[in-house]
């Protein structure tokens, strides 16, 4: 493989520019909003007519019996796979297709797709919808450009990876598509920018923790038991003793940005007392003193740490408060927990795309770990396989904002590193 060939596969890739452009667009304009789950099934149709045209054979698969799967909101994945003219590695390229509620604060059409100062505009273009175009601009253009390529190249498009993934990626890894006997190597372009390469991420334990009260009329509290109150004592303890426990940890693992480098917790919410009414209820509350008051717990924890010991820390937090509250009563609740993740920066897929990032970018990779949990831990705990990174345009920080958007110079150079990545990965042997 000489320098030639490489440079003519760039060029295939820079010339289908407007393409890549108008191929992110037609998916940020197709609103997979999680929750519920909108629209699965149009962008999972949408892809398998672009990527059958191609020579790709797809499947539609249902995660069947998955958290929120209904007939209202079924949890459809598309999985497409090319198949090369002899046997070798297969190359998977995952991307999930669902996106969060937009939010306020737009100045652009969430949905519109709107091009303009060099960038594609709208929810889902950065996280992850410009990465999973790229992804399959680089498909393409590899096996038009190689077509004696050795192995196969498969793109999946999946859903749920928002809520966890369990409707998309842990599904498919269950039923044994991302079998290392089938699949070599995993490349999920979440953005992470053009020039780092993504090991891994932070472990993550979610839990409730609930305390009781005792129900009576608000004109006369003494007769109850406030369970808000109580509530007020456990957040009290967390900003005293937790807080500043997690700040004082730190990792070794090069997680970005610099203050996920530590262990952290965030209250995802908290509710106590009568349930919310609808929004068009215009009443006034009933006068009852709060038997109930919950909140959620999103604890990002360390490869060093234990997750044990996370558990315990707040087992004897709620105990602390328990010893100084007559009649507190509290439950926890746990939600689900996954395992720090990170691949050996010597594996395979690790060094290929490093060598790709330096003769597309002409510097050397950052490797990074991410703050948040993505689909590799599912690919790395269910389906087996560690020879996973995560690797795609666009700025972390954009995630999940308004006015997100995905550079269109950064989608295309990630684009022909992974073009280059599919030539070292699958012409090596001829």
């Amino acid at each position: 493989m000489d320098d030639a060939a490489r440079e003519r596969l760039g060029a295939a890739v820079e010339a289908r520019r407007d393409e890549l452009v108008a191929l992110t667009q037609d998916l940020v304009r197709i609103p997979t909003l999680n929750p519920p789950g909108r629209n699965y099934r149009e962008i999972c149709d949408y892809l398998a007519a672009r990527l059958a045209a191609c020579g790709f054979g797809v499947e539609l698969v249902r995660a069947t019996g998955t958290p929120a799967d209904s007939d209202a909101t079924p949890r459809w994945n598309l999985v497409a796979r090319h198949e090369g003219a002899a046997p070798g590695d297969c190359v998977h390229f995952n991307g999930h297709h669902d996106v969060v509620e937009v939010g306020h604060g737009w100045t652009v059409d969430p949905f519109g797709g709107e091009v303009k100062h060099g960038r594609v505009y709208g929810r889902g273009a950065c996280d992850m919808k410009g990465g999973l175009a790229a992804a399959i601009i680089a498909a393409e253009t590899f096996i038009e450009t190689c077509p004696d390529y050795r192995g196969a190249v498969e793109i999946s498009a999946t859903a749920d990876e928002e809520s966890g993934g369990y409707g998309g990626v842990a599904y498919l890894a269950e039923q044994g598509w991302f079998d290392p006997c089938r699949v070599q190597h995993v490349i999920i372009p979440e953005p992470l920018n053009k020039d780092r390469i993504c090991l891994g991420h932070r472990g993550v334990w979610w839990a409730e923790i609930e305390t009781h009260g005792r129900i009576a009329h608000g004109s006369m509290p003494f007769l109850g038991d406030c369970a808000v109150r109580h509530m007020g004592a456990v957040l009290a303890e967390m900003e005293e003793t937790l807080f500043p426990l997690l700040a004082g940890r730190r990792t070794e693992m090069p997680v970005v940005p610099e203050g996920a480098r530590q262990s952290t917790l965030n209250i995802n919410a908290i509710h106590g007392g009568e349930p919310e009414q609808t929004a068009d209820y215009n009443g006034l509350p009933a006068p009852c003193v709060p038997d109930r008051c919950r909140i959620t717990l999103d604890r990002r924890f360390l490869i060093e740490e234990d997750i044990a010991e996370v558990k315990r820390e707040v087992t004897e937090l709620m105990e602390r408060v328990k010893a100084r509250r007559p009649g507190f009563a509290y439950e926890i609740r746990e939600l689900f927990e996954v395992p720090p993740t990170m691949t050996d920066a010597n594996a395979p897929v690790v060094t290929t795309v490093a060598e790709a990032i330096l003769r597309v970018l002409g510097r050397q990779p950052e490797y990074v770990v991410s703050p948040g949990t993505y689909d590799q831990k599912h690919i790395d705990r269910i389906g087996r396989l560690k020879n996973c990174i995560a690797y795609g345009p666009g700025i972390l920080e954009l995630a999940h904002k308004p006015d997100e958007w995905v550079g269109i110079d950064d989608m295309v150079d990630s684009a022909r590193v992974m073009a280059l990545t599919l030539r070292e990965l699958l012409l090596k042997s001829s």
